[in-house]
C-alpha cells in the first residue's frame, strides 16, 4: 500500500490492538509504518516489527547497507525479524546475504533472521552452511495453495511457517465450503480462513486499509472450528499460486 496510506492502516491497527507489522524495503512504505509506530504511544518493546531484503540488495556488503537503509526509513534502533525477501536463485547471492543476516543477528540489531519464499532445497543450502536455522519461512499459503512440502520441511527442521495473502487476495472467499462454515459459525468468511491457519499452528499477515476489517480480521479467538471444518478446507488445494514463483522469479 502508498506509504501515505499505510500510516493510516497501522495506526489503526495498533489502536485495535496488533502488535505485529510486516514491511518490506520493496513496498516503499517503511517510513509510513515509522510514522505509525512513533506516533502510536504503544511501547517499542510491545511491537514486533518484520522488514524484508530486496533481490538487488542480496550479498554480504550490500544486505548489510540495505538492513541499515530500511532502519532509517523505519526510525528504529533494530527490527525483531528480518528477512531475505526471495531466493532469487538466478543471482545466487541468497548464501552471502544469510551470512550477513547472521552478522546483524550477532550484533543484536536484528531479535531473528529468516527467509521468505524460499523452497526446501533453498532452505537446505542454507541449512548445510550449519549456522543459524531460519526463525520464519514467510510464504505465500492459503487454501488454494497450501505448501504442504514447505511446511513439513519448515516443521522438522523447527522454522516457523508464516502465511503472507492468507485469504488469496480474496480469491478464496467466494468458496461454496468456505462459505458454509462461515454461515454455520456466524462468522465471514475471511475470519474462517484466518482461524483455518491458526488452528495449524501458523502465522498470519493479513492486509487491509479498511478500519472495520482491520478489526474484523483480529476477531479470530472466541470461536473455533472442527476437525471436519478444517479437513473440508484442506481440500481445496488446487495449486492455485496468485505470486510468483520461488524457482524462477529473481526480481
Amino acid at each position: 500500500m502508498p506509504d501515505a496510506e499505510t500510516t493510516t492502516a497501522v495506526s489503526q491497527a495498533i489502536a485495535a490492538g496488533y502488535r505485529s507489522i510486516d514491511t518490506a524495503a520493496i513496498y516503499g512504505n517503511e517510513a509510513g509504518v515509522g510514522r505509525a509506530i512513533a506516533a502510536s504511544g504503544v511501547s517499542r518493546s510491545e511491537l514486533f516489527v518484520t522488514t524484508k531484503l530486496w533481490n538487488s540488495d542480496q550479498g554480504y556488503d550490500s544486505a548489510l547497507t540495505g538492513f541499515d537503509a530500511s532502519l532509517a526509513k523505519l526510525g528504529l534502533d533494530s527490527v525483531d525479524l528480518f528477512l531475505i525477501h526471495w531466493p532469487a536463485p538466478e543471482n545466487d547471492r541468497y548464501l552471502d546475504t544469510w551470512r550477513a543476516l547472521e552478522t546483524l543477528y550477532a550484533e543484536g540489531r536484528v531479535r531473528a533472521i529468516g527467509v521468505s519464499n524460499f523452497l526446501p532445497d533453498q532452505l537446505q543450502r542454507i541449512l548445510d552452511l550449519g549456522g543459524t536455522v531460519p526463525a520464519v519461512n514467510q510464504v505465500e499459503l492459503h487454501p488454494a495453495l497450501q505448501q504442504r512440502e514447505v511446511q513439513e520441511f519448515n516443521a522438522a527442521h523447527g522454522i516457523i511457517t508464516e502465511a503472507w495473502s492468507p485469504l488469496a487476495q480474496g480469491a478464496v472467499l467466494a468458496d461454496p465450503v468456505i462459505a458454509t462454515i462461515a454461515e454455520r459459525v456466524f462468522r465471514t468468511p475471511a475470519q474462517v480462513v484466518l482461524r483455518w491457519h491458526l488452528q495449524q499452528s501458523r502465522v498470519v499477515i493479513p492486509k487491509s486499509v479498511t478500519a472495520s476489517r482491520i478489526r474484523e480480521n483480529l476477531d479470530l479467538f472466541s470461536f473455533e472450528l472442527t476437525d471436519a471444518d478444517l479437513t473440508a478446507i484442506d481440500g481445496l488445494e488446487r495449486d492455485g499460486r496468485t505470486g510468483p514463483h520461488p524457482a524462477t522469479f529473481n526480481g
